[in-house]
């Protein structure tokens, strides 16, 4: 049942219809026009109504790739969804995504590994093709923008709504899948972002003011400096060890943090400014979803062709981070 290789058998994407344009957020907190571009690269994000939600556009995103592979969804194994706001604490929505999508025999899980949530779920996934030779699909999807603080100015002008998903079938070619790859996590980082309650350390209560359950960033310049060094440092030990050069990379997918981030995260790997992806201008943030979500943009904007190198890197809350090469 073992596989040679692997390959990225369909792509998928979902996100909601609202556009948000930065001049609602500047008016909100007082900021002068421009100011939300200049400092992220972000013009606009989505963001979900009441009625949406998580499983629904995990769903969406799900269903795009699925059909774009072509596969029986009775012969996928396994659904991962990388998600930090799933649709309930318990139970996982996972198997619910799984069981819309008709996906019968599929074992399916939440995976929360907050902005690299995503590259954890795809090693995961195509080591798990590996070796049993089944599809995996995942899925990441997240609505940020249930867990901005309004008055918070850091959180309220990055975050947004949006899922991305990917296929990963067996392959008879033991030079395409993934090459090489770096995982990293520092929790000295642990408090530069989260959400401080609503977990079993302070659980919901009474006494617990609204805020406290929403996202908040304590120190922005120290999240990005250790999200470029992160990042960085897990390209380069990725691109070495899959014997890639850096200048070779045809599509650069870096987590869409903030546009001055991948951009000095490029400068310091050495790949090539064209081959950059970026979605963030017209997306935002939405964490672990914007590396699928970017794909598949790409994808169809210019198809993945058979033999493309990809370097796939993110960084995000817990300290946790990494980066993959893989070959299409």
């Amino acid at each position: 049942m073992r596989a040679a290789g692997t390959r990225i058998a369909g792509l998928g994407h979902a996100v909601p219809p609202r556009r948000v344009a930065n001049a609602e957020i500047e008016a909100s907190l007082g900021l002068e026009a421009g100011w939300i571009e200049r400092r992220t690269g972000i013009r606009e994000r989505r963001w979900a109504s009441a009625d949406e939600t998580l499983s629904a556009l995990a769903e969406a995103a799900g269903a795009m790739a699925l059909d774009a592979a072509g596969l029986d969804r009775a012969d996928i194994g396994l659904l991962l969804l990388a998600t930090s706001t799933p649709d309930r604490p318990l139970p996982p929505t996972g198997p619910l995504v799984a069981h819309r999508l008709g996906l019968s025999r599929a074992g399916a899980v939440d995976l929360a590994g907050a902005c690299a949530g995503f590259l954890y779920a795809l090693v995961l996934a195509e080591a798990q093709v590996r070796v049993t030779g089944k599809p995996a699909l995942v899925v990441a999807a997240n609505l940020l923008s249930r867990r901005i603080n309004p008055a918070e100015r850091a959180s309220s002008v990055l975050f947004a709504d949006a899922a991305g998903a990917v296929v990963v079938a067996a392959g008879d070619d033991p030079s395409r899948g993934l090459l090489g790859q770096a995982l990293a996590s520092d929790g000295a980082g642990y408090g530069l972002v989260g959400i401080p309650a609503g977990g079993s350390e302070r659980p919901f209560a009474e006494d617990v003011a609204i805020a406290e359950t929403r996202m908040t960033i304590a120190d922005g310049r120290g999240l990005f400096q250790e999200a470029v060094r992160m990042m960085a440092e897990c390209s380069i030990a990725a691109l070495t060890e899959a014997g890639v050069a850096a200048a070779t990379v045809d599509r650069f997918v870096p987590h869409q943090a903030n546009a001055r981030i991948f951009a000095a995260v490029g400068r310091k790997v050495g790949v090539r400014e064209e081959a950059t992806v970026s979605t963030i201008a017209e997306y935002g943030n939405s964490s672990a979803a914007t590396i699928p979500l970017s794909l598949s943009l790409s994808h169809a904007a210019k198809p993945l062709a058979a033999g493309e190198t990809l370097l796939l890197t993110a960084a995000g809350a817990g300290l946790t981070g990494g980066a993959v090469i893989y070959r299409a």
